[in-house]
């Protein structure tokens, strides 16, 4: 896997990735505010785009219940619909941890309750669940590492 600076014919393409539900959460209106935010992501390309990420305040959920404190550096990320669920995840979230780990502080993600799968892998990794909070009818799972 090769890290790379977003392109904007990356996070065109990741604007235009379909997930079937209920991952469908994650689908992407494109927007040019969409895609000026995917900018400051990393893409990861195996061959081609596999996924991308994020460290900091673009990985928060904005809540008016949870308040993310500087404590962590939050992750975000994503996979390429055709990847998910494959036996992938394990080895592109380690890859962002190492990255994120850099930072020098412990680590914090958010993710949506009924993620079952991601949060599964979630835990295999080490997070725990440490807080929750609903944001437009979705609950959403604080875990720290």
């Amino acid at each position: 896997m090769d890290i790379r600076p977003m392109t904007r014919q990356d996070a065109h393409a990741i604007q235009a990735w379909t997930y079937e539900a209920p991952y469908d959460f994650y689908n992407q209106e494109a927007s040019a505010e969409g895609l000026d935010e995917l900018m400051a992501y990393r893409a990861v390309h195996d061959r081609a785009l596999i996924g991308f990420y994020c460290l900091g305040v673009y990985a928060q959920v904005p809540n008016d219940t949870y308040v993310y404190d500087d404590t962590y550096t939050d992750i975000g990320l994503g996979m390429h619909p055709d990847r998910t669920g494959q036996g992938h995840g394990r080895q592109f979230v380690r890859m962002v941890m190492r990255e994120a780990a850099r930072e020098g502080k412990p680590l914090r993600l958010t993710v949506a309750a009924f993620n079952r799968r991601a949060i599964h892998l979630y835990e295999q990794l080490g997070f725990r669940h440490v807080a929750s909070f609903e944001k437009k009818q979705t609950c959403f799972l604080v875990m720290n590492q």
